[in-house]
């Protein structure tokens, strides 16, 4: 697999992307996902090093929630910003996680980041409400990486 954006067809793309905005819709809350193909250091550091990358830490209210994926070392997490953190429970994230590595082991990759993203949407409508001032701050797009 020399280049990690062929790991979703097209309608995979489009599913992802579509939960993403779904997530989004009733919230002020900002998803990415971002997929590669190695990570060479504890998954928590990379997921930290790309949500800075993607400057996810630079929207408002600090609730972004970046969907991480190492494809090829099998490596999967889930990291949110200090403003989601601070209201959510503390193994919220983790529970996210079981439910989508669940699903990666039952081959429904696509499903499981699509269910992974809804629940982190839920939360972030509940505590993040959509305002009318609301702007995306954030691409909806699948970020990749080498």
């Amino acid at each position: 697999m020399n280049d990690i954006r062929t790991i979703f067809s097209e309608e995979n793309k489009v599913v992802i992307e579509s939960a993403i905005r779904e997530a989004e819709f009733n919230s002020s809350g900002e998803i990415r996902l971002h997929v590669e193909n190695r990570c060479r250091i504890d998954v928590l550091d990379q997921a930290a090093y790309i949500f800075k990358k993607l400057e996810m830490h630079k929207t408002e209210l600090r609730n972004g929630v970046l969907f991480y994926l190492a494809i090829k070392d099998r490596k999967f997490a889930i990291l949110g910003d200090a403003g989601i953190n601070a209201k959510v429970q503390d193994d919220f994230w983790d529970d996210i996680k079981d439910l989508v590595q669940k699903q990666f082991k039952d081959g429904k990759f696509v499903e499981g980041l699509e269910d992974g993203i809804r629940m982190a949407g839920e939360q972030l409508k509940h505590h993040f409400p959509h305002t009318s001032d609301d702007q995306n701050e954030l691409n909806d797009e699948i970020s990749f990486g080498s």
